[in-house]
């Protein structure tokens, strides 16, 4: 597993919100949800995302942004559009006095707007990621990004499935997000503007990469750096210099904190205790793994989940 495979590996979608919407102009829609994660991609005509305080970004059909929440932003024709629709936390849309508007612009499964007939027609997909490794993940991409003409058939795909309704079909079409999520984040951090994180770019060394991939891949394992050069087949005092020099920081350093962000997102799942989570992220005990929470996080495990997510 690499370090984009592991921070993607944990919250996945789970019943994500994914509509179809058709749109005649002038049209803008303002999104309040706070969503962590959405995308939009283009199937025909073009779109304006306008962030606020931020430049506005033309959509072309083949297009997929990704917003970072949760700050709001216009999605609309034009970016001179005033708003007239608010969509709101729990997929509620309402005009900007209040009115209800979900079913008055329902159009079939998953699909809203104002004509089937309309000449704009996008994807959106909204992830509610809570856990420890999302943010890991989010922290590492701008507020808005755009990847051009994404050369994926998952966008077709996902375009032709998302208004169907047969069994399995909701989790079918949060894998399908999942697929395009991962394809378009690929697409951006191959990009030289991307500024991809160190992490993902230490990734491609043939010495460090491997490295990174063993952490993610046996994280219970009890690593020491001698233990981990041997491993990936150089010297300790190799790794540990290009391993910092790379990353950032050593390589116990990251395996701390790889440990500790995986436990965070696991001790938010229900059956999960602390003795478990401490077994499968390298601790000897559930002591330990609750006095290495208290001294990096602030907060005991048990006051980690009872915390908002």
């Amino acid at each position: 597993m690499d370090a984009l495979a592991g921070l993607l590996d944990g919250p996945r979608a789970r019943g994500a919100f994914l509509l179809r919407s058709i749109m005649t102009p002038p049209w803008s829609v303002r999104i309040l949800d706070r969503a962590p994660l959405t995308l939009v991609s283009m199937l025909r005509g073009e779109s304006w995302v306008v962030p606020d305080g931020g430049p506005p970004v033309l959509l072309r059909p083949g297009d997929v942004a990704i917003m970072r929440g949760p700050e709001a932003y216009n999605v609309a024709d034009d970016p001179g559009t005033e708003p007239t629709i608010l969509i709101h936390p729990g997929e509620r849309s309402t005009t900007v006095d209040g009115v209800e508007l979900c079913a008055s612009m329902d159009l079939g499964v998953r699909t809203w707007g104002d004509s089937l007939d309309g000449p704009t027609a996008m994807l959106s997909g909204t992830y509610q990621m809570q856990g420890e490794i999302s943010r890991r993940l989010l922290r590492a991409l701008p507020p808005t990004l755009v990847v051009p003409s994404l050369d994926s058939p998952l966008l077709t795909l996902l375009g032709d499935e998302v208004a169907k309704d047969q069994p399995g079909q909701e989790v079918f079409l949060d894998r399908l997000l999942d697929l395009l999520l991962i394809a378009t984040l690929r697409a951006w951090f191959s990009r030289p503007e991307a500024e991809a994180p160190a992490w993902y770019q230490a990734h491609s060394d043939p010495v460090v990469g491997r490295a990174l991939r063993v952490l993610h891949n046996e994280p219970a394992t009890p690593w020491t750096v001698s233990a981990l050069a041997e491993r990936v087949g150089v010297s300790r005092a190799a790794l540990a210099r290009r391993f910092t020099e790379l990353v950032g920081e050593p390589p116990m350093s990251y395996l701390t904190d790889w440990r500790l962000t995986m436990a965070a997102d696991l001790l938010r799942e229900p059956e999960a205790t602390v003795a478990s989570v401490a077994h499968k992220v390298g601790y000897g005990s559930a002591f330990a793994l609750s006095t290495a929470f208290k001294r990096e996080r602030g907060l005991s495990p048990q006051e980690h989940r009872m915390a908002p997510a």
